[in-house]
């Protein structure tokens, strides 16, 4: 065969091998981690799973579309903190005597979809660069939510938006749910909507984006606000699955939401992935966390594990062909 054709055809396996990888590791990790331990498979350990992976998954769909952008957001958590604090103090809680029930709700993702529409404004209309205007953010919305909380934490005593973590509903919490109907929302955004083809098409190549009559501030700002909006939405399931919002609610979100778009095979570069990527990758994050506390592996053993495999990810994601200049 002429160098020609190998290279396509070479090309052609990489980038399907790229496609499918997530999809098979997460098959081959169910696989092993059943054959170690029969347990992973009951009933009881997979909602379990289902429940750990309701957050994550949240936070990664909003994260999802700042990097197909070609952007990062590190706002995460201080958007997560702020939503959280906002929930408890304006719903029954031992602090105060509020208790606006679901309107707490509406307040808390309304205020990080505005930090995320902020971010967005800072980061185009000042032109600072997502990783430092995002940056930014976060301690802002960390910092506003320690002081509304008085440093201390607040327990969140409204029953019905406790019922999100202890209510079910064919089986699963009401909180799998929503976090389900968040994934379908980004679906529909992404593939359905022109701001997703839009977000697609920036990521894909800018300059080119821009000749094509693209507005790219606009679709920046649309696309950090949206960010906000689930980081918003995690914010609330946070609060309603632990009962209470503190300074630490929010603590390690950032790594996991990342990890999660990167695992899936989300390209950091931009233009290239999705949210039914980002999907499979909180999938696999979140059993192999849970394979390894069901193996009895240290917690440092699994921070080193989850380095490693965000290292590896990365690596897998990488055209290297069309990569020039690593900086």
């Amino acid at each position: 065969m002429p160098n020609n054709g190998r290279r396509l055809f070479g090309g052609l396996n990489r980038k399907h091998l790229r496609a499918y990888a997530p999809v098979l590791v997460l098959i081959a990790l169910c696989i092993l981690i059943t054959i170690a331990n029969p347990n992973f498979i009951e009933l009881r350990n997979l909602v379990r799973v289902a429940n750990s992976a309701a957050v994550p998954l949240t936070l990664a769909m909003g994260l999802t579309f700042i990097i197909l952008l070609g952007s990062i957001d590190l706002s995460v958590e201080g958007s997560l903190s702020i939503a959280a604090m906002v929930t408890v103090l304006l719903a029954t809680n031992d602090a105060n005597g509020n208790s606006y029930g679901w309107l707490a709700v509406l307040a808390a993702i309304a205020a990080s979809t505005a930090m995320g529409f902020a971010t967005g404004i800072i980061q185009t209309f000042l032109r600072i660069p997502s990783f430092m205007a995002t940056l930014g953010v976060w301690f802002i919305g960390l910092g506003i939510s320690v002081y509304m909380l008085g440093g201390s934490a607040v327990r969140l005593m409204d029953p019905s938006i406790r019922d999100l973590a202890l209510a079910r509903f064919l089986g699963l919490p009401v909180g799998v749910w929503v976090a389900l109907a968040a994934f379908l929302f980004a679906c529909t955004i992404q593939y359905y909507t022109r701001l997703g083809r839009h977000i697609m098409a920036i990521g894909g190549g800018e300059d080119v984006a821009e000749l094509s009559g693209i507005n790219l501030r606009r679709v920046r700002i649309m696309a950090f606000g949206l960010a906000g909006f689930f980081f918003g939405v995690a914010g609330v399931l946070a609060a309603a699955q632990l009962g209470r919002s503190d300074a630490v609610i929010a603590d390690g979100r950032l790594f996991a939401a990342v990890t999660a778009v990167v695992v899936g095979g989300t390209a950091l570069t931009g233009g290239e992935g999705g949210v039914v990527n980002t999907f499979i990758g909180v999938l696999i994050v979140t059993i192999l966390s849970n394979g390894m506390i069901l193996l009895g592996i240290s917690p440092y053993v699994q921070q080193t594990v989850q380095g490693l495999m965000i290292i590896a990810a990365v690596a897998l994601s990488l055209d290297r062909l069309r990569l020039q200049i690593v900086k």
